[in-house]
């Protein structure tokens, strides 16, 4: 009998599709930078790391051109990525800066925080600790505000693909 399963943890490719089988939340983190509106797309995005000091996380990449720019922000919006963002998501996470808000509807908060338009939740937050893992830095933020607005559903990423829950 065939073994299915693969013990070559270092296959990045193999790693990938697996990890790819978990399904996740997306967040556009957002603020205003110098002038400008900077987002980071992360399906990394985790909640419930503390209610008390409230504190939420994702990882990044070190190979961002845009955490650098983005971790001087006083403070950064999150935005849990609700299923009408589906068609501009890939948008939001591309290469082209210049073109990623186009046609995005925002809420720009008074701390420069920006915030996706019909978003099931907002959480406007600081940097609390940032550790590196490998390729990739963990980020904890401390949440100083919120909004939910749960008529809105939210968007997931499985298997390399945005999709909606069903019930």
């Amino acid at each position: 009998m065939l073994n299915p399963y693969s013990t070559d943890s270092a296959d990045p490719a193999l790693l990938r599709q697996a990890f790819s089988g978990f399904p996740c939340g997306v967040a556009a983190l957002s603020a205003v930078v110098n002038d400008e509106p900077a987002v980071l797309v992360a399906s990394s995005f985790t909640v419930g790391v503390s209610q008390d000091p409230p504190l939420v996380m994702f990882a990044v990449q070190k190979s961002s051109s845009t955490w650098p720019m983005l971790s001087t922000a006083q403070s950064i919006g999150v935005s849990i990525l609700g299923a009408d963002h589906a068609p501009i998501t890939r948008q939001l996470a591309s290469r082209d800066k210049a073109k990623r808000f186009l046609g995005v509807e925002t809420h720009v908060s008074e701390t420069g925080s920006v915030f996706l338009d019909r978003a099931p939740i907002w959480l406007d937050c600081s940097i609390e600790h940032v550790y590196p893992a490998g390729d990739h830095e963990i980020v904890v933020l401390r949440v100083t505000g919120l909004l939910s607005d749960f008529s809105h559903s939210p968007l997931v990423w499985h298997r390399s693909e945005f999709t909606t829950l069903a019930a």
